[in-house]
């Protein structure tokens, strides 16, 4: 599988950021208050990520992740019109994967801290009530990175359901590809074999 989005974000910018306050207030808009927390929380991560140790960053940002990011829709949907025939035990190893495999993207590419900057700027409603929540990251050398988030509500809270590196290229459609190629030759067991490989590569500092 090709990288994603995400993973080729963080390592074009050597995975090394300092999250600044957000231009938007926390009380302004509940899902850019959701990207801000997100942002803070792993500041503090990147700051102990030495001491941490890659295993430690994973135990730390596993609850943060899942709270921030709905990984049950964004497989179901990374799967696309096949997850309904799939069993329920079928769906649950996909989702356990991909969540696996995402943490340790984060755990293993934001291993430390320098000076890049990430700013929440503003937010966007959509017409059927998503939310569209735009960040961008500022570079050591001044040039900017936009990088959106598709917020969902769910419940009282609000959750990521997809990415947009440079404001368009979106982290489900580029996992849609690359989901519906290995399901179309290896089936849900082949799948989740490759998320798997993908995580125990992550995790072994590979």
């Amino acid at each position: 599988m090709s990288p994603s989005t995400i993973a080729k974000l963080i390592a074009a910018l050597g995975l090394a950021v300092l999250i600044q306050a957000p231009a938007l207030s926390e009380s302004s808009d509940p899902a850019a208050a959701r990207i801000s927390s997100f942002y803070g929380a792993l500041l503090d991560t990147m700051k102990q990520a030495k001491q941490l140790g890659l295993k430690g960053r994973y135990n730390k940002l596993s609850p943060l992740l899942s709270k921030t990011y709905d990984l049950t829709s964004m497989s179901r949907i990374a799967v696309g019109p096949n997850w309904a025939a799939l069993s329920q035990q079928q769906q649950l190893g996909i989702v356990n994967a991909f969540t696996r495999m995402t943490v340790a993207t984060y755990a293993s590419r934001f291993d430390g801290f320098s000076g890049e900057q990430f700013e929440v700027l503003e937010t966007s409603d959509r017409p059927n009530g998503d939310k569209i929540v735009k960040t961008q990251i500022v570079q050591s050398d001044g040039k900017t990175v936009a990088l959106n988030y598709l917020m969902r509500r769910d419940g009282a809270d609000w959750k990521i359901v997809d990415v947009y590196l440079d404001g368009t290229i979106s982290e489900l459609a580029n996992r849609r590809a690359e989901f519906g190629a290995i399901l179309k030759s290896g089936g849900p067991d082949a799948l989740v074999g490759s998320l798997v490989k993908q995580g125990d590569k992550l995790l072994a500092g590979s």
